[in-house]
């Protein structure tokens, strides 16, 4: 992996070239509308007593998750928008199209069946590949991340950012639940930072954004769905984010897999990305 350069935030030269002319107030209308619906289907659900199903491969599902993805399709898609979502048959015309949702209905399953309150509905608008807007809910909590490029990050209604710690020593970084389970994160247990286990990439992401933690990354690839939400937020609030193969993040691939990522508040990033060239190897998007 590259070392990777900070190009930070909405209002970062170089990320105004990539923004369209396009302003996302009715975008984010009809994302705290359907989130708001994903919150009263999940309020008939009890987290801890809920029956899952696996699909093939291996990944829970329940019928809170079939019911949100549903709700959020009736909701969020119009004429000329394309629809990627993780309980949803893949169409492919979405590759057409300049605008497309990449939706996870319920991103973090295992902790909802557990009734562990690290779970989220989480809600991107994906324009020319690019994550511009998105929407995340922790029924759970309560808590509500709402965000684009061109109107910042609130949360619960407030304006929010991520912290500007410079250095790595006393940082929070959040961790795959999964992946410290399996002993992936061994290698960074005598660092300087603290790890925090946590559920749901998309909730990770939503955290770092808001500045309830310093940086969190992947060390497996991850689909666009689980990611892509976040990723707008993190965006949104001025944060940085990059792939473990030193790229921005997009979107809306034939094979919706992307490698692993890094994101942290923007003074951060220097120190996050020197870590990761040290310990992680450049990964294949491919899949």
């Amino acid at each position: 992996m590259g070392l990777i350069k900070p190009e930070l935030g909405p209002h970062n030269a170089s990320l105004q070239e990539m923004m369209t002319t396009h302003s996302y107030p009715e975008i984010l209308e009809r994302i705290q509308l359907a989130l708001d619906a994903a919150g009263k289907i999940l309020a008939r659900f009890t987290p801890g007593e809920v029956v899952a199903e696996f699909k093939a491969g291996h990944d829970p599902v329940t019928e809170a998750d079939k019911a949100v993805d549903a709700a959020l399709r009736k909701l969020l898609l119009r004429d000329g928008e394309g629809w990627l979502s993780e309980e949803s048959v893949d169409d492919l015309v979405r590759l057409e199209q300049k605008r497309v949702w990449v939706v996870d209905p319920l991103d973090g399953t295992r902790e909802f069946v557990a009734g562990i309150p690290e779970f989220c509905v989480s809600v991107a608008m994906v324009e020319n590949g690019r994550p511009v807007a998105a929407g995340i809910l922790n029924p759970a909590t309560q808590d509500t991340f709402l965000g684009s490029l061109d109107t910042g990050l609130t949360y619960n209604g407030k304006p929010a950012g991520p912290t500007r710690r410079t250095t790595l020593e006393g940082a929070v970084i959040l961790a795959s639940r999964s992946e410290v389970k399996r002993g992936e994160w061994k290698i960074f247990e005598n660092g300087k930072f603290r790890i925090r286990p946590t559920g749901s990439v998309a909730y990770k992401l939503a955290l770092v954004a808001a500045g309830m933690a310093d940086g969190t990354f992947t060390l497996t690839p991850k689909h666009e769905w689980d990611v892509a939400g976040g990723a707008a937020l993190i965006e949104s609030a001025g944060g940085f984010l990059r792939t473990l193969n030193n790229e921005p993040l997009r979107c809306n691939k034939p094979h919706p897999w992307l490698p692993g990522l890094l994101a942290c508040g923007p003074d951060l990033a220097g120190p996050l990305a020197a870590l990761l060239k040290e310990y992680v190897p450049a990964q294949s998007s491919g899949r």
